[in-house]
């Protein structure tokens, strides 16, 4: 099933199931550091992220009943989505990934259910074409971006200028690959802002997909 590593810290609990898939829940509480992983043949697959307070009992060593008490407070994460989905591993600053404090005075926490899927991983510089082969199944995209968010990939021969922003998403990338590919044996996608839009403008950007056969049970 893949190598499971273990984070230490205040308050961090992991909690692991393993099946074909696996499932994972990590709560984290604020300001710190997450960190998601799967093994060489998974990617992530985020099922919810939430940021708020649902049980007295977490996170809660070293506060008073007055930050802890209210536990009905919890907001969607969105950002997790967009950042790990289709990735390997994932590394997240928490400071500032939600979007509004749920509820103001409690002590609040981030819990993401994420799974683990089988899957295959295209990189394409700009300007070159993707292509995509399913031996013995139809093609499912899990993931796509038109970007950068790497300083090594696609670099070779580029000034660093065009390499610095590695923030760098396209938000509406998944929708044309998806259309060109899903339920076929095999497909290509230009990797070029005429078929994406171009989320940086000056930086060298790459296409990176994660498909997987829509024919596999998990």
């Amino acid at each position: 099933m893949g190598r499971i590593g273990k984070m230490y810290h205040s308050n961090l609990k992991l909690f692991i199931m393993f099946s074909i898939v696996i499932v994972v829940v990590l709560t984290v509480i604020h300001y710190v550091l997450m960190f998601f992983f799967c093994s060489d043949t998974g990617v992530i697959s985020v099922q919810s992220a939430t940021c708020g307070r649902t049980s007295s009992q977490i996170c809660s060593i070293g506060r008073p009943p007055s930050e802890t008490s209210y536990t009905q407070c919890s907001i969607d994460v969105t950002a997790v989505f967009k950042r790990c989905n289709g990735l390997r591993e994932c590394e997240l600053n928490t400071q500032g990934l939600a979007p509004k404090d749920p509820c103001f005075g409690t002590y609040k926490y981030y819990t993401t259910n994420y799974i683990c899927i089988p899957a295959e991983t295209s990189v394409t510089c700009h300007g070159g074409y993707s292509y995509l082969k399913c031996e013995n199944g139809k093609i499912q995209i899990n993931t796509a971006n038109y970007g950068r968010t790497d300083k090594i990939i696609c670099s070779e021969g580029r000034p660093s200028e065009q390499l610095q922003n590695t923030n760098c998403y396209s938000p509406n990338a998944l929708a044309p690959v998806s259309k060109s590919c899903n339920g076929l044996e095999s497909c290509e996608v230009f990797a070029t802002h005429t078929v994406f839009t171009d989320p940086c403008f000056g930086i060298y950007k790459y296409l990176s997909l994660t498909s997987a056969n829509m024919n596999q049970r998990f």
